[in-house]
Formats: C-alpha cells, structure tokens, sequence
C-alpha cells in the first residue's frame, strides 16, 4: 500500500513540476516578446531538468534555411560547441542537423551503435570519444511543417528517452515557436514603420528640394544604408552625353578615396554597374571575392576600391525612367551577408525615390529654359499652353493637337453624334482594395491604366475617361472614324488579349483579378461640360448608359455588345445571343449579344 501510494505521490510531484514549468515559460513568453532568448534558456533548463538530462543545447535556423546557430546551452562538456557558432545545415550530420533537416524527432539509444560511428564520422566519433555522449535526443521546432530550430537533450549513458519525456520536450519546442514568432512579428512592425518613416522623410525632402536632386541623394543614402544594414551607398547617373556612367552621391568617404570607382564608361562590358543600367536588372553579389579571377589577378578590377572600403556583399538596382536606365543605387556590405529579396524590395522603392526626384530636377530646369526662351512670345504662347493642358485633361493627344492646329472649339460644344461607346472595368476589384497593401493596389492600377490607353491610343479612341478601375471610351467624336462600332471591338479584343496576360501574371502575384467590357453603338449628346477651371468632354444618352449597364453585366473575360453593335460588326466576329434584359435607366428590354471567347 505504502509503495502504490509513494508511486502516486512521485506522478504527482512529477505532473506539479510539469505544470510549474509551464508556468514559468508562459510568464517568460509574455514578458519578452521582442527577444526569445531569455525563453530559450529557460526551455532549456526546464528540459534537461525534467527529463533528467545532464547535457543540453538549443539552436536556430537563418531566415535562408543554409545555416543554423547554437543559441542557448545547458550543463558542462561539449567543447565542439560554443553559443554563437554557425554550422551550414548541408554539410553536418550532427543530430540537430538531423533532426531539422528531415524536420522529425531523432532520437539515438546508443551512439556507438551507430553507422557514422562505425564508419568513422568525425562529428560522431568525436561525440563518443572526445564528449562521450551516449543516448541524444533531438526534437525540431516545427513552424508550418518545417524546421525551424532544435532542442537537442544529452545523456552520458546508455539510458534511452522515454516516450513521456519526448512528448514532454515536444510541447516545450512548440512554445519556443511562439517565442521564435513573437520576436518575427515584432521585428516586422518595427522594419515596417522604420521604412514608412524613412519614405515619408525622403518623400518630404524631395518636396522640399525640387531644384536640387543632390540633397535628396544623401537623405535617401542615409536611409537606404541604414535600413539595409549596409556599411555604405552610392548613386550612380549617366552623364548628358551619355558617355560616362559616375558617382553623383556617396556616404562613404574611403569609397571616395579609391581611384578608379568613381565613374565608368558605358561601353564597358567588364562592369557590373554599367551591366545594370544597361539591362535594367537587379545585381546581388553574395561575395565580390569570390568572383572569377579575383585569387589569381593581382590586377583585378576594383581590388584597390574592394581593399580600402572592405566591401564583401554587393547589391544594384537600377534607376529606370520611362523604360530607360539612367544611373543606380549601389549598396555594400563589409561582411560576407547576402542581400535577401526583402532587402531588393526595400533598395527599389529608394531608387524609385531617386527617380522622382531626378525628373523634378529635369522639369524644374526644363522650365526654368523655357521660360528663358518664350521672352517676348510669353503672353501668346501661355495662352496656347494654358488652352492645349485644357483639352489634354480630356482629350487623347492626337485629338487635343487636331482641335488646336484647327484653331477651332465648335467641334468640342454639346452636339449630338452617332457614336460607339466602350466601358471596361476590372472584375474582383473593390476585394482586392480591400486586402491588398495600397502600393500594391497602386502598381496594379497604374500598369492597368497605362496598358489600357496604349491600346486605346492604338485603335483610335477619340475620348477616354476613367474613374477608378472604370474606363469610358467614345469613337466617332470628336474625330470622325469610319467604323467606330468595329473600331471599338478591335479594341476591346485587343484589351481582352492584354488583360489575359496581365491577370495570368498578377494571380502568380496572389490577386485575383477580372476584365470585363460592354460596347454600344447609337446616338449620343456629347461636348464639354463643367466650369471655369474643371473642364470635361463626356457624353450622355441611353446609348451611353447601355454600354455602362453591358460592362457591370459581363463576366470575366467576357465582351458584351448592344443590338446595334453587333449588326454593325457581324461578319467580323462571332458572338451569341443572351436574350433580352431589363437594364436600369433603359426603358424596354435590350437583347445582349456575347462576343464568342478564343
């Protein structure tokens, strides 16, 4: 009796110090969520405490996956490891190594039973002879089915984990992931409105300093450099003549110094940077000495520059303006710590600053040399610039140059006009507002728009008008056309193909994203509209108002016609009838017409 109760007992003492344990690693949790190593050491401890182990260590993976570092160790021996010390994941066969790579428990009753022993395995031989370990356990912290980090147990006998034991260590790694992701998110807000401060700082100065592109150089290298953790920066243009590819802005005096860095001409083809501009791509450098040649050539280029700045990891991003390269943002590490593609991210959105900030400078001079030239045309030609940026709010280029050259606005008054009219839109819109970051929704926006009036100003469009994702397009008006309905289709097969491939690319993106068009052909009221200073050309009546209902009907990828349309364009392609339907605002039915998909 006595002994049963005493059993008891001890399961008891054994589950209370469980539950203390647990206690004390939640407390730890929840006071350190910035910083899981004090968590690490008190899992650790409570580990080998409770599973009786006298040996015990705790690692973690790098963000790449290629190399993981010894964080917290418990107990005396193991003179192999030391807290701080890297290991590449491919080339150890130690059990934490093991243990996440395969990302499963490994648990070994007896190394020297073991083939790496038996076969001479350093590693292992040095653990049985050397540290004299016997029994290990290894268990994987698991975050979304992969390794994330190790808890590895040690034992000098041959006295094998329990399954109690195991499934006790495994609880503890599952709150070591919580620690492991509490820090992460932390961390991630923190970059995030590091950067946000960063970009709206820069974003002021830029701002502020329309006229003097270099100012904004240095402010944009003093955050670009910090927020990449980059021992140094520079900002490369290409000259006027295009000739020569220099250094404009440096945060690094040594860099300065080094002869032979400071410009390059761009028929180079030995340099990376004049590569960069030249093919407008990124240029990650994991480690500049170990480029070809580097060991063997005493005269290898930049091994002056490489010396006296000490740079090792190197990235390049390009300046691009208008589907050019113009210069470059260069970044540098003075220790071998590759850039990751959050690192890219960031250093794009500086050069994108760069670029502004490089046009206002253009515009700003390229207005000040033509205010120097109008002279005594001044009051003339502000007239003739003031009534063109009028008409070009509205009007495509070609038409607002037509109106003009024609030193005639009757065309532009309200009149009436037998007219093709095109709407389009992009489907799943308002939900991929909602869940997307605004740069995101911005980028899509402007590659959206930016396709769109290409093709537009390609097949003739006499007027576009857009409203968020909407695009209103009218043909016949003000410039006449000869087939404005199959003017509009071709457009609209022509958006369709586009939008096909720009949708393909974005749902690899994660946004799922549709098109859709509805086409009208019929009599319209169009002219300008508006007053003083808020001018537009736009059109009204039933036609219009069919086209709007056509497009909010279409589906995905799908091109709907009016009556009216198809019989102007029969013959030319192939579409179905969908039957007759109520439309808002239209007062009998109106039998819709698909476009067949190909």
């Amino acid at each position: 009796m006595n002994t049963e109760q005493d059993t008891l007992n001890a399961e008891v003492a054994i589950l209370r110090e469980r539950e203390s344990a647990m206690r004390e690693i939640l407390q730890v949790i929840s006071a350190s969520r910035t910083d899981p190593a004090p968590v690490f050491e008190t899992i650790l401890n409570n580990a080998a405490r409770l599973s009786g182990a006298p040996l015990a260590n705790l690692c973690i993976l790098n963000d790449a996956r290629t190399h993981w570092t010894l964080v917290a160790h418990h107990g005396e021996g193991l003179r192999h490891l030391r807290v701080g010390k890297s290991t590449r994941l491919s080339d150890s066969n130690l059990i934490p190594a093991v243990s996440m790579r395969t990302a499963s428990v490994i648990h070994v009753e007896n190394l020297i039973e073991t083939d790496l022993y038996r076969q001479g395995d350093p590693g292992r031989v040095a653990m049985v002879e050397d540290e004299g370990m016997r029994s290990i356990l290894g268990v994987p912290f698991l975050l979304e089915g992969e390794a994330v980090g190790c808890i590895t147990l040690f034992r000098r006998e041959v006295k094998p984990f329990t399954q109690d034991e195991i499934e006790l260590v495994e609880t503890f790694a599952a709150q070591a992931v919580i620690a492991i992701e509490n820090a992460r998110q932390f961390r991630e807000i923190q970059r995030k409105l590091e950067r946000e401060i960063a970009t709206s700082e820069v974003l002021s100065v830029i701002n502020q300093s329309r006229d003097d592109d270099q100012r904004v150089f240095y402010a944009l290298l003093e955050k670009a450099v910090s927020l990449s953790q980059s021992a140094h920066g520079s900002v490369w243009l290409i000259d006027d003549e295009g000739v020569w590819l220099e250094t404009v802005a440096r945060n690094d005096v040594n860099a300065a110094r080094a002869s032979g860095f400071d410009r390059r001409r761009m028929d180079a083809t030995d340099s990376a940077v004049v590569s960069c501009v030249h093919e407008k791509s990124v240029w990650r450098m994991d480690d500049l000495q170990e480029q070809p040649g580097y060991e063997e050539d005493p005269n290898f280029p930049n091994r002056e520059w490489m010396s006296r700045t000490g740079a090792r990891s190197m990235l390049l991003v390009p300046l691009v303006l208008d589907d050019t390269g113009i210069g470059l943002l260069a970044m540098y590490r003075s220790e071998v710590k590759p850039y990751s593609l959050e690192n890219v991210a960031l250093i794009e959105s500086f050069a994108a600053q760069a670029v502004i900030a490089i046009e206002n400078t253009r515009q700003f001079k390229a207005l000040e040399t033509l205010n120097g030239e109008l002279g005594d045309r001044v009051q003339s030609q502000v007239g003739e610039l003031e009534r063109m940026g009028r008409l070009k709010r509205f009007l495509p280029s070609a038409v607002a140059d037509a109106v003009v050259s024609a030193g005639d606005d009757s065309m532009l008054s309200s009149h009436r006009a037998l007219v093709a009219t095109l709407f389009c839109d992009l489907r799943g819109f308002t939900a991929f507002c909602e869940a997307a970051e605004p740069e995101e929704t911005i980028e899509v926006l402007q590659t959206y728009h930016q396709e769109m009036s290409d093709l537009i100003d390609q097949y003739g469009g006499g007027v576009d008008q857009r409203a968020g994702d909407g695009v209103m397009v009218i043909f016949n008006d003000p410039i006449p056309v000869d087939d404005p309905a199959g003017d509009a289709v071709r457009l609209a097969l022509a958006m369709r193909d586009k939008m096909r491939e720009l949708c393909a690319q974005w749902k690899k993106l994660g946004h799922r994203l549709g098109f859709g068009v509805g086409i009208s052909f019929g009599y319209a009221t169009v002219g300008i509209v508006g007053s003083a200073g808020r001018f537009d050309y736009t059109a009204s009546g039933t036609s219009i108002n069919t086209a709007a209902r056509l497009c909010d009907m279409a589906a995905n990828d799908e091109i709907l016609m009016s009556p009216r349309t198809w019989a102007a364009v029969e013959g030319d392609v192939e579409a179905e009838s969908r039957g007759e339907v109520d439309m808002k605002g239209i007062r009998e039915p109106v039998e819709v017409f698909a476009i067949l998909a190909t």
